[in-house]
């Protein structure tokens, strides 16, 4: 694309040094813990120390009472920059841009972006039971609560308006399992058929067992710097192209069909100079597939209504025609919380660095990874975007 946005670009500043904490089903331990522990590894593996990082992006859904600023006092980090992101799917992207724009304008050298939460036995209802008075005082009444009523009811619209089929959703589930077989950190470790997916025990019709995202535990972090000072450390680093970000978009669509990505996507494109066709892989936010579809056509792989057709024709594993969610998503890997924003951002950044692996996209050069976050009963009320190049 030659249509270049007026918005100032994010040259000279980089993400690097992915780093996961391995996730687990349930946990003892505290968000805190996590936390803490994603980052020391940060610190371990840049070879920085921790007075050095003076700034800091937190997300997490089980740190209450806590908040960022009360984190900083049990990571003994006193950083001069400071945000909570309390977006959820969306989490990723946004510490991405605002962590880029605090570097370049010079309020902070080296920003950690951390998201992590635990999983106790009970951890998820609690969650669920607080989440948002809107979504709470919607669905309760009903009998319903919780996301799998709320995503039962964006996917039946979905397929009823563009004529999807389970079999099309099955395709990326299916694909999406291929992947994290070669994904260490996975939670699911066995092969997945499509017949075994069509086959599983409903949840909230049309969900069936496999399109709904395991709840666990685990951290995900990175660090945001110059590209100067990457280079001095000897870091493997990653480019920001292009952001966007958008809350509560199109309020007057009766039921979700579409999110800020459409809104946005060609501002977002002209940040970078590149378009859908120059996007070698893409990382989508994906506690349930009707979403990593929506984000699909919302970021201009396929018109509106024309997903059925595009999930036919290409495939989704990392060796494929589209490689897409290649560490396996959420929906196999696991979802740690506000950590799972985190996700896909933290593998593009090990696949444009070539850390991915026996999953690495060969020739990989441009990575999308979109965030979506806080569904309120009817629709999620945050997204984002962020193109991602080799340096």
């Amino acid at each position: 694309m030659d249509k270049r946005s007026a918005r100032r670009g994010y040259e000279g500043v980089v993400a690097v040094v992915p780093i996961t904490v391995p996730y687990v089903r349930y946990s003892i331990r505290t968000a805190h813990w996590f936390l803490a522990r994603v980052l020391a590894e940060l610190i371990r593996a840049s070879g920085i120390d921790k007075a050095s990082i003076d700034g800091l992006c937190v997300s997490s859904f089980t740190l209450a009472p806590d908040t960022a600023i009360g984190l900083t006092q049990h990571l003994g980090v006193s950083p001069r920059w400071l945000d909570h992101i309390p977006l959820g799917g969306a989490s990723g992207v946004v510490a991405l841009r605002r962590a880029a724009r605090a570097v370049q304008c010079g309020d902070a050298q080296v920003v950690a972006c951390i998201s992590g939460d635990t999983n106790h036995v009970d951890s998820f209802r609690l969650t669920l039971s607080n989440f948002s008075s809107f979504a709470r005082d919607a669905v309760y009444p009903y009998g319903a609560g919780g996301p799998n009523a709320s995503f039962a009811f964006l996917t039946a619209n979905y397929m009823r308006e563009f004529g999807l089929e389970r079999a099309d959703f099955g395709k990326l589930c299916v694909a999406q399992r291929d992947n994290a077989l070669r994904y260490p950190q996975a939670l699911f470790k066995r092969p997945l058929g499509l017949q075994e997916y069509l086959d599983a025990r409903p949840i909230a019709e049309p969900l069936r067992l496999f399109d709904c995202v395991m709840p666990c535990a685990g951290a995900e972090g990175f660090l945001v710097m110059s590209a100067d000072r990457a280079r001095s450390l000897g870091l493997a680093a990653v480019q920001v192209l292009g952001t966007i970000e958008r809350h509560n978009s199109y309020p007057d669509d009766p039921v979700q069909v579409r999110g800020g990505w459409a809104m946005d996507r060609d501002d977002l494109y002209a940040q970078a100079g590149r378009g859908p066709q120059d996007v070698d892989l893409m990382q989508a936010y994906d506690d349930y597939p009707v979403i990593s579809l929506m984000q699909i056509e919302d970021l201009g792989f396929c018109q509106k209504g024309e997903g059925a057709r595009f999930i036919r024709e290409h495939s989704f594993t990392w060796d494929g025609n589209f490689p897409f969610n290649t560490s396996g998503g959420q929906l196999s890997v696991g979802q740690a919380g506000a950590a799972g924003g985190y996700l896909g951002m933290i593998e593009a950044l090990r696949q444009l660095t070539d850390a991915a692996a026996d999953r690495q996209v060969a020739k990989a050069q441009t990575a999308l990874v979109s965030g979506f976050g806080m569904i309120n009963f009817d629709r999620g009320l945050a997204s984002g975007a962020a193109l991602l190049g080799r340096a």
